[in-house]
């Protein structure tokens, strides 16, 4: 029997990539929905341990799975809400831990640059198609989280989880397609001039700030020791709660970081309402809490020679910033090198200022109400610092760069100059001196060279060759020696006289001669 299979005809390709489109951007959703679930197991994983390792659980695994819920959303820079406290009135908990942030950050990161690389078969998709698609498929499990955190200790404020959670979302998103796409600057480099070094020297002024604040913090700790321990002890008796208390600790050293820079730049960071301290003075009545981090600030009350120590921190970063600069203008105008020293200042200013207002946040209510450092202020102070110093620091480097080049070139034509004036030429610097004597008349040469008195088997000892002596020359008629061409003369031996032509021996000799 004969089976006959009927077959319609293939698919048109356009259909084939919209399929293939359409696979490509619900992969990608997926892609932010399982970076959404990673980030909020992990802490639900530590939470859930820290809690069976309590001796005195409060609450049992449902409340540890909300305090993961809010510590999720926390890390997104969103606002909780305290409804458990002594007077019974809600309070804001509102400064997130920034190194928590970093878990979600590179989740979403790395969701959207997976989400870019070509599969076999299917298109590429755009960065525009994989920021939407991986920050939809994550926000989907963000509300599920706010609808769930509702319900427990720690539960989301709605204006801030409508504003922190996509925006954070969005920027790792679109960092993560920037970098898939090979972290392309030529956009920005079309509109802003030496847009890349103005970056450079940007993040390398911010660097030094972050650096000088963790130095100034760490000082601070050593210095109020015993304060530091009493806080830590007193607020944790349990081991496990010591160790939770260490990881928020932990979690905390960015904040602090950025809490130093505030401080050495000088505005200074605020403990309650009206209350700041910094280098120069103490406004206000601290209202500081139990905390170790807190216990290391200044008390308040004139300050001291060591509190102007702090400025130094500034100084070193506007001259940083301002070598990094002028290291890569010696081609560059004066007018140039200064203006994109000027944006990389602006750059760092408003950067710093960006996290100066994540690092702070309320504590609670009324004098609790305002922590950390004044955004704006620390980013104007910044600004200044590296302007003020940058500007003058690159233009330094820069004319002495140049001068420099200036000294190497004139010393680079000296050469073929000294050689037709018959001086020898100067030589560069760490080369070995050598020593020649000249003479005016040419050196004595001998006649005879040394291989025509030692054989040549005698300069290498450990192959003696003995060579046989040259064979003695037969003995000739003289009408053969007559035939023969006369031998050249050897450059080594006098020349010999010329023999006499034929005739002239013939002339000379009677026949039948002797």
């Amino acid at each position: 029997m004969t089976h006959l299979t009927e077959q319609g005809a293939p698919p048109p390709p356009q259909a084939l990539v919209r399929s293939g489109r359409t696979a490509v951007l619900a992969g990608a959703v997926l892609r932010g929905g399982v970076a959404a679930g990673l980030g909020l197991g992990a802490l639900a994983v530590l939470v859930t341990v820290l809690w069976i390792s309590s001796p005195y659980p409060d609450s049992g695994p449902g409340g540890a799975l909300h305090v993961a819920a809010g510590l999720w959303l926390l890390a997104h820079g969103v606002d909780l809400v305290r409804t458990d406290t002594l007077t019974g009135v809600p309070a804001p908990l509102g400064i997130v831990p920034l190194l928590l942030v970093a878990l979600p950050a590179w989740l979403v990161h790395r969701a959207a640059r997976d989400a870019m690389e070509p599969e076999d078969g299917r298109p590429r998709l755009a960065a525009a198609g994989a920021v939407g698609a991986v920050t939809g498929g994550y926000l989907l499990v963000g509300a599920a989280v706010v609808l769930y955190a509702a319900g427990g200790p720690f539960p989301a404020d709605p204006p801030a989880a409508a504003c922190w959670l996509p925006g954070v979302t969005l920027a790792a998103a679109a960092s993560g397609a920037w970098t898939a796409s090979g972290r392309p600057l030529a956009p920005l480099a079309r509109r802003v001039p030496r847009a890349g070094v103005a970056l450079r020297a940007a993040a390398v002024g911010l660097l030094t700030l972050l650096a000088g604040g963790t130095v100034l913090v760490a000082a601070s700790l050593v210095w109020h020791a015993a304060a530091v321990g009493d806080a830590y002890t007193g607020l944790a008796e349990e081991w496990s709660g010591r160790l939770a208390l260490a990881l928020l600790l932990v979690a905390l050293v960015p904040n602090a970081a950025v809490w130093g820079a505030a401080y050495g730049l000088g505005p200074g960071v605020m403990l309650g309402t009206g209350a700041v301290t910094s280098p120069y003075l103490v406004t206000g009545t601290p209202v500081v809490p139990s905390f170790p981090l807190l216990a290391a600030l200044p008390e308040p009350g004139p300050t001291m020679w060591a509190h102007w120590l702090a400025t130094a921190v500034p100084l070193a970063a506007g001259a940083a910033l301002g070598r990094r600069t002028g290291r890569v203008a010696t081609t560059w105008t004066a007018r140039a090198t200064a203006w994109t020293t000027l944006q990389a200042a602006g750059l760092c200013g408003a950067v710093i200022a960006v996290l100066a207002a994540a690092a702070g946040g309320p504590l609670g209510v009324a004098r609790l109400a305002a922590f950390g450092p004044v955004w704006w202020a620390t980013g104007a102070a910044a600004a200044l610092w590296a302007a003020a110093l940058g500007v003058p620091v690159a233009l330094g480097v820069r004319a002495w760069a140049r001068r420099a080049e200036r000294a190497a070139a004139e010393e680079t034509p000296a050469a073929p100059e000294a050689r037709q004036a018959g001086r020898p030429a100067p030589e560069p610097a760490g080369t070995p001196t050598t020593i020649s004597l000249e003479l005016d008349e040419p050196a004595y040469e001998p006649p005879y060279e040394s291989y025509d008195l030692f054989p040549a088997a005698w300069e290498s000892p450990s192959h003696p060759v003995t060579e046989a002596p040259p064979p003695a020359p037969e003995p000739r008629s003289p009408a053969q020696a007559q035939a023969l061409p006369p031998a050249p003369p050897s450059p080594s031996s006098p020349a010999a006289p010329e023999a006499p032509p034929a005739s002239e021996s013939a002339l000379a000799s009677p026949p039948g001669g002797e």
